[in-house]
């Protein structure tokens, strides 16, 4: 299962990963060796041909301390392998031969680091023994001005020979100076390995290899293989070439699954924890431009994309403008040839592809479903707030809560939308709460305190707009208010409940209303109301029904269905069933039925209809209705108290 790699010590390992860069034939390999002892040109033909074509991977030791290399090809046709392992780089060593100096792949690897996002490295002379003290002061001058502006201004420039060992003492030190400065990536995240390669090894089976770019992964953990969306299980890791439980996001490492067919596995695949990735076409990205002469980018060029370690025809398609022709960042949407996986924050590069060479890179800001229309503002200030929050994760998550549909996110649709484990996202959770800037609705159910606040305002508009229409209601019914916002149940609750909370609404009787608010009935509203109301007082216990009151009252059906309505909003009429009683006949039937049991201790359903002076039509409805409030309880046709007198749940 051996990586080539040198193994004469156990040094701590640090998950950092140092990489070369530059010209061929400058030294890269010569000087990963004598900081090694590995030869990084495995292939036959790369021995033969003196040129690396494959990326190299070694361990280093640098003051006690363990670290990974990784040697790149700098040959122009190999840019693509070059970007592949640059993706996995803390730190470079920029080599540049002191008998040619700035050359063509030297610029372009810089740039492509750049665009990468690497801000650490140092610069290695090489070759100085090839020429005298003269040229080398006038190369390090040239250098100098060559990374004035870069990440690399400033940084040391260290003369060496890799033949005869001059300059290395000082270069080690300097080495360990860079090391110290760069923070190991972080490890709290979802694991991911983009792949470099695949292989077999007898007794093992299948083995892939390459540096994790987030998270960590444990001998027996689930891991998914995408795009081909296989499951497997690790049997064996190995990092910087020595067995290991564990492997690190930055650590060079070798992953053991064993039943997956190397064949069907290259460069550019990726194995992740399951269930939050996946393969996609288009993205969302923040792109950096080089000044390149000639350059414009219209809708739909043409372009090879970059990212993490594969390469895949692209099309672009500018946000910001219609077309990108000068330096600068710009928002643009990118859509994939092949479906690739990435994730918030990965970076990328893109090539043209005749005449190749390096046009831009930068930031994937997220995958979308579809391509997005640019001439709509919204979208592209949304866009603009997405690429701001991506690459924190406690904004990333305040943003997504913040945007989600429907107003509310589950934290499950979380995880998967920011690419955050379960425990860290829920402590990002528990501290965006604790700020007041999310709220807590059901378990693991998130609004955000923007969207409550905006939300209020809303659900007040649609209670105003009710007393405005309905002046004689009491307030508004929910299921009226649920129809006219078209919420779900939590976020109806949830921002009722805030207003309640803030005085701003009051509830009664399954209503909401504003504080201010009373009824308010018209003259004729009132006569009929009274009218309708008398009836029912004047025949408590053989209510009217519509046949009735339309008879008697010489009303409209609007008319009257619009009395009755006020009447059951005020609680002066009280649906048992399907029918109507007025509150005082309620009242006065329980009243009565209370007394009675108080009394006799039990009653036979048939009596109940003689203390009523009624029929059983109403009668039995009545007794059935003070079953489900709790003041009586059936057994047969008998009835008896349930709870003491004025214990029952209530009308």
């Amino acid at each position: 299962m051996a990586i080539p790699t040198h193994q004469s010590t156990a040094a701590p390992q640090v998950n950092i990963t140092l990489g070369t860069a530059g010209h061929i034939d400058h030294g890269k390999t010569a000087l990963v060796k004598c900081l090694t002892g590995c030869d990084t040109d495995r292939l036959k033909e790369e021995k033969e041909r003196g040129m690396s074509i494959e990326l190299g991977f070694a361990p280093c030791t640098i003051a006690g301390s363990e670290v990974g290399i990784v040697d790149v090809p700098g040959h122009e046709n190999f840019i693509k392998t070059m970007v592949a392992g640059a993706g996995g780089m803390d730190g470079v060593i920029l080599v540049v031969a002191a008998d040619d100096g700035v050359m063509p792949q030297t610029r372009e690897h810089l740039e492509i680091l750049t665009l990468l996002g690497v801000r650490h490295g140092l610069v290695a002379l090489t070759k100085v023994d090839r020429v005298d003290a003269l040229h080398r002061d006038a190369k390090r001058a040239e250098l100098q001005e060559f990374l004035r502006g870069t990440f690399l201004e400033g940084a040391p420039i260290l003369p060496l020979s890799n033949l005869t060992g001059e300059g290395f003492n000082e270069f080690l030190e300097r080495l360990w100076d860079l090391v110290e400065r760069i923070e190991p990536k972080r490890v709290d995240g979802v694991f991911r390995l983009p792949l470099d390669r695949a292989f077999s090894s007898q007794g093992f089976g299948t083995i892939v290899a390459g540096i994790p770019v987030s998270g960590s992964a444990r001998i027996g953990d689930e891991i998914t293989l995408l795009p081909q969306g296989l499951s497997g299980r690790i049997k064996r890791i190995e990092v910087y070439g020595r067995t290991s439980e564990v492997v690190l996001a930055g650590q060079c490492a070798a992953v053991n699954v064993g039943h997956w067919d190397r064949r069907e596995i290259g460069r550019g695949d990726v194995i992740a924890s399951p269930g939050y990735f996946s393969a996609e076409e288009w993205f969302v990205c923040r792109l950096r431009l080089l000044d390149r002469e000639k350059l414009a980018i219209k809708s739909g060029a043409s372009v090879k994309f970059h990212t993490g370690t594969s390469e895949v025809p692209a099309m672009v398609y500018p946000l910001d403008l219609p077309v990108l022709t000068a330096a600068g960042e710009y928002l643009v949407q990118i859509r994939a040839a092949t479906p690739v996986v990435a994730g918030p924050g990965d970076h990328f590069i893109l090539r043209w592809p005749s005449p190749v060479q390096t046009i831009g890179g930068g930031t994937i800001i997220e995958a979308v479903d579809r391509r997005l229309k640019r001439n709509r503002p919204e979208v592209l200030e949304d866009l603009h707030l997405r690429a701001q929050a991506v690459g924190d994760d406690r904004r990333f998550v305040e943003y997504c809560i913040r945007r989600a549909e429907r107003f509310t996110a589950a934290e499950a649709e979380l995880g998967v939308r920011t690419k955050i484990p379960r425990a860290r996202l829920q402590q990002i959770l528990s501290e965006l709460a604790d700020a007041g800037a999310v709220l807590p609705l059901n378990p693991g159910l998130y609004m955000h305190r923007d969207t409550a606040v905006q939300s209020g305002e809303q659900m007040l508009g649609s209670i105003a707009e009710f007393h405005r229409q309905s002046p004689e209601s009491p307030g508004m019914p929910w299921d009226d208010l649920r129809q006219s916002l078209q919420w779900d149940k939590e976020v109806l609750t949830a921002v009722a409940g805030r207003l309640a909370s803030e005085k701003r609404i009051h509830q009664t009787g399954g209503r909401l209303a504003l504080p201010d608010h009373r009824p308010k009935l018209g003259d004729e509203d009132a006569a009929t109301v009274e009218a309708v109301e008398s009836l029912f007082l004047a025949q408590l216990f053989n209510p009217p029904n519509l046949e009735e009151l339309t008879e008697k009252t010489r009303l409209t059906t609007t008319a009257l269905g619009k009395a009755v309505r006020i009447l059951r909003e005020h609680g002066r009429l009280i649906a048992v069933e399907d029918i109507l009683f007025h509150r005082d006949a309620v009242a006065r039937a329980r009243e009565i039925l209370v007394d009675y049991l108080t009394k006799e201790g039990r009653l036979e359903s048939v009596q109940f209809k003689y203390l009523l002076n009624t029929t059983r039509k109403f009668a039995i409805p009545l007794l059935d209705y003070f079953d489900r409030l709790g003041v009586t309880r059936r057994s047969g046709h008998t009835r008896f108290l349930k709870a003491p007198p004025g214990q029952g749940r209530g009308r």
